[in-house]
């Protein structure tokens, strides 16, 4: 489906996204994710890269059937991390769902930004397990690039020669919309094409014991009830691994080539910080949101649905209610957080999220939000529970909030 040509002041010439690939616990592929959001089919399951039995938290949202042999070239699979082989499948998916030439375009013309969090957790246990049990000599060399949070860049950039900007941004679940933003950037800038997104994996007890210190991960061992966002039952989230990848271009150099997706705009983009807790200032997540859609040149009323950070903790459900209510006004936009299914991916939640409200956009459903039913009292959204509901939809704005303090919005465009 080809958008429609934006309209002056409403985003013409603003980058569009001409591909996407999705490695999820929702499925591997643009169809398969679609359908397990609509359908409100959890990817959500005991742990199984590891035995979660000493653990607290034994349930987390991991891609079902990924055949690392099958979709990452073998000299690939033993110098990188899960996290990079899932980020190397959804981008060789990407670049072919968005049908570009790579060859037609010049290497320095192509980009590469991706969001990351905690890097290679699992390749970075199994070579301090070796040194731990034996000696510096078990240790092999990759390890010294497999855990860097640039990995992924770095793996992209070489496979697809991109020698353009490249980069990364470690802002935990809002890098990924950091990273989009920062695309858009080097495509004004010059750049022609940039892949973006991200993925995260970190099923490792390592990875998984790093996540308890936060302590947001819920410990309810009832898959369907221990990530509840928004209810009177909230109580925390559950970890989960992959993402997406999104090939990203100029409107200039789609049109000039003939792109037979667009499958929306990139509008409008803000970042902020929350300060310290108990200074007594509010936190960050309204004003970034009514940057954003200031910076799409939008208002609020132009906003048809909110993807939300849906953090499962009570304090931060609350606090994200009370600012969506601030900018829209009480119930006044369908609130959706899919993520559900999934459980908070990280460095690979807020692309995911892109990549939903861009099939959300396309199609005019906005999924809703599973195992949910009602919402906590004094919480005044309109948060779509049960079933998808059928809008015409125009834009969507996306929140994501990062352990820390980062904060981020993104506005799209059909």
């Amino acid at each position: 489906m080809t958008a429609a040509k934006p309209t002056a002041g409403q985003g013409a010439g603003a980058p569009v996204v001409t591909g996407l690939g999705i490695c999820a616990p929702t499925g591997i592929g643009i169809e398969a994710h679609w359908s397990s959001v609509l359908a409100g089919k959890s990817g959500i399951g005991r742990i199984g890269r590891f035995d979660p039995s000493p653990y607290p938290v034994r349930y987390a949202g991991q891609v079902p059937g990924f055949d690392t042999a099958e979709r990452v070239p073998g000299r690939l699979i033993v110098q990188t991390d899960h996290w990079t082989h899932l980020a190397l499948a959804a981008g060789e998916a990407a670049l072919a769902d968005s049908g570009a030439d790579l060859d037609a375009i010049g290497e320095y013309e192509m980009a590469v930004v991706t969001s990351s969090s905690s890097g290679g957790t699992e390749f970075g246990q199994k070579e301090m397990t070796a040194l731990y049990q034996n000696d510096p000599s078990w240790v092999g060399a990759y390890q010294s690039i497999a855990w860097f949070y640039a990995a992924t860049t770095g793996q992209l950039s070489i496979r697809h020669r991109m020698r353009g900007p490249c980069g990364v941004l470690a802002c935990e679940q809002a890098g990924g919309l950091d990273g989009i933003a920062q695309a858009r950037r080097l495509l004004r800038g010059g750049s022609r094409l940039v892949v973006t997104g991200g993925t995260d994996a970190s099923l490792c007890p390592y990875g998984l014991t790093a996540q308890l210190t936060t302590g947001r991960l819920s410990t309810v061992q009832d898959p369907e009830r221990a990530y509840l966002p928004f209810t009177a039952e909230a109580s925390g989230h559950l970890p989960g691994e992959g993402g997406a990848i999104l090939v990203l271009e100029s409107a200039a150099s789609a049109a000039e080539r003939g792109a037979d997706t667009v499958y929306g705009r990139v509008l409008g983009h803000a970042a902020g910080f929350d300060p310290a807790p108990g200074s007594g200032r509010p936190r960050a997540l309204r004003r970034t949101a009514e940057q954003a859609i200031a910076d799409a040149g939008l208002t609020p009323a132009d906003i048809d649905v909110v993807f939300a950070d849906a953090s499962g903790a009570p304090d931060d459900d609350r606090d994200e209610a009370t600012a969506i209510t601030a900018v829209f006004g009480p119930r006044a936009v369908p609130v959706t957080a899919p993520k559900t299914l999934t459980g908070r991916l990280y460095g690979g939640g807020a692309p995911l999220d892109v990549a939903t409200a861009l099939l959300a956009l396309r199609e005019g459903v906005v999924p809703h939000t599973p195992h949910v039913h009602d919402v906590a009292p004094g919480l005044d959204i309109d948060l779509v529970t049960t079933a998808p509901r059928e809008l015409p939809l125009r834009h969507a704005l996306v929140l994501a909030r990062g352990h820390g303090g980062f904060t981020s919005a993104l506005v799209l465009g059909r």
